[in-house]
């Protein structure tokens, strides 16, 4: 079993978790998988990397869909494998790329159920972030230049899609205290007082496991 310390984020939409994940990793002098992660897993897979971006923490599509995008995969070869869902075939080739991952260095990881991909890694840290609704809308309205309504929109079909995706594919509830070793509210300790928090949670841990 790997060594590498690995901090996985969970994160509501507008809370700030990429950017708490990059600040994070650059702090520790390691590196932040976000959407590179997505690549990573079709070239580790052969399939191919447009249908990770189009099923990236998505719900699951129907079983009519799957077979229909079915017919864009290649790599595997079982028979398993073969009649295996397109979107199941994408969350395995993201576990499978997110454990080698993990192998390979420390790194940061947001989403994408990594938290749940390594749970039997002693030095893997789960993060949830949260904040409050105002100001999570405020900042998805900046980002996107869009009205604190249409923000609030894209805020609750996102976590929407991500809870789903969350709950369908591990045997944890998205966003439950109880399927994280911290959970921070964003809104409370900003941006930065949250990265130092993390920081400070994940060298006791590993502190502590090394005894």
């Amino acid at each position: 079993m790997t060594s590498n310390l690995i901090i996985t984020i969970g994160r509501q939409s507008g809370s700030g978790g990429k950017e708490i994940g990059q600040k994070v990793a650059e702090k520790l002098g390691v590196k932040c998988y976000d959407k590179e992660l997505l690549a990573l897993a079709a070239k580790e897979s052969g399939l191919c990397e447009e249908l990770f971006q189009s099923h990236d923490e998505k719900p699951t599509k129907s079983f009519l869909y799957s077979l229909v995008m079915d017919s864009y995969s290649f790599g595997y070869t079982s028979s398993g494998y073969m009649d295996m869902p397109i979107n199941h075939k994408i969350f395995l080739a993201q576990f499978e790329a997110i454990k080698a991952l993990a192998d390979r260095e420390p790194c940061v990881i947001v989403g994408r159920c990594a938290d749940y991909a390594l749970e039997d890694y002693p030095n893997r840290v789960s993060i949830f972030v949260t904040g409050d609704d105002k100001a999570k809308i405020k900042r998805l309205a900046e980002r996107n230049n869009v009205t604190e309504a249409k923000a609030k929109e894209i805020m609750m079909k996102t976590d929407k899609e991500r809870s789903s995706y969350y709950n369908y594919y591990s045997s944890k509830k998205w966003g439950d205290v109880r399927s994280y070793d911290l959970c921070v509210n964003s809104s409370v300790l900003g941006i930065e007082g949250t990265v130092d928090l993390i920081i400070y949670f994940a060298n006791a841990k590993l502190k502590k496991n090394q005894k």
